[in-house]
């Protein structure tokens, strides 16, 4: 495997800092499919390794911003970019996108390796709904009016792990202080991957773990929605082994994550490709073949 870190992107002067990002892929290989991931909230590039490298050895190039809420740049809550940063993350993805070429560049053993036509998005918590603008979902004025449409056509898969759901359940404290928590699902019309823990109880909502999955139910687009169970917001520790926000740490929930996700974007960037529904038919048709998809 290759990989850089910081690779740096120029960024319009609004957003203060340019934009860092992290580059990992195979060290062979040619026609190489693209992840754009962006982190939950406070992480940075170099976050969920567990999932960026082992998409990396399964052969794609896998590209994590670092975004303007990350701890690594501890930028003050009342800095004048804070209300923004949500639009300024989906920029950052967007920056990343228009930048493939400097980046493919940058990375050596990298250039002319790259299919700029095979891109897909993923993300965790914060990071997952970043994601889902790019595939379509917007955000709901005080109104209740969609915002603007800030999908790219680039992209044309998704994996979002521990989605936040519909504004309709904020709690008092989301409300008033995350405003932009309110997206509309409806026009996700994007093929997406939405993956669940049945114990991620949240503190932004008043309902339940069900919070995450609106997604899936609320999209009109081909969607598959993978329940952990047990699983709590961190899904099993996605964003790194022994870290505090893992409450749940789980190397086998991780193991799964990984095994499926790299099969669903695999088919859904290359429709000729068929282990996705091999793996939903296999487990289906028998819940034991779940050992089988671990230990491959």
């Amino acid at each position: 495997m290759i990989s850089a870190r910081p690779v740096v992107l120029p960024a319009p002067s609004g957003r203060g800092e340019d934009l860092q990002v992290s580059v990992c892929a195979p060290a062979t290989g040619g026609d190489l499919p693209v992840i754009v991931f962006s982190h939950g909230f406070g992480w940075s590039m170099d976050g969920y390794a567990p999932l960026a490298d082992h998409w990396a050895a399964e052969g794609f190039v896998v590209v994590r911003p670092t975004h303007l809420d990350s701890r690594t740049l501890a930028i003050p809550h009342e800095d004048p970019r804070t209300p923004r940063i949500w639009r300024t993350r989906v920029e950052d993805l967007t920056l990343v996108l228009d930048g493939l070429g400097v980046l493919e560049a940058s990375v050596p053993g990298l250039a002319g390796r790259v299919d700029h036509g095979r891109i897909a998005v993923a993300g965790h918590s914060w990071g997952a709904q970043t994601a889902s603008t790019l595939l379509g979902a917007r955000v709901l004025d005080a109104d209740g009016v969609p915002g603007e449409d800030m999908s790219d056509p680039r992209v044309t898969a998704g994996v979002l792990l521990a989605l936040p759901g519909l504004g309709d359940s904020l709690t008092p404290f989301a409300a008033e202080n995350l405003p932009f928590m309110k997206p509309s699902f409806d026009t996700m019309t994007a093929p997406a991957l939405i993956v669940a823990g049945d114990r991620d109880d949240s503190a932004l909502s008043t309902r339940g773990p069900d919070w995450f999955t609106d997604a899936y139910t609320h999209s009109p687009g081909r969607k598959s929605l993978l329940t952990l169970f047990g699983a709590e917001h961190s899904l099993g520790g996605v964003p790194g082994t022994e870290v505090a926000e893992t409450t749940d740490e789980s190397p086998e929930r991780v193991a799964l994550i990984r095994r499926l996700s790299t099969a669903y974007l695999r088919s859904a960037l290359s429709p000729a490709d068929t282990g996705w529904r091999e793996a939903v038919a296999a487990l289906e048709n028998d819940p034991r073949a779940l050992g089988d998809l671990l230990s491959k």
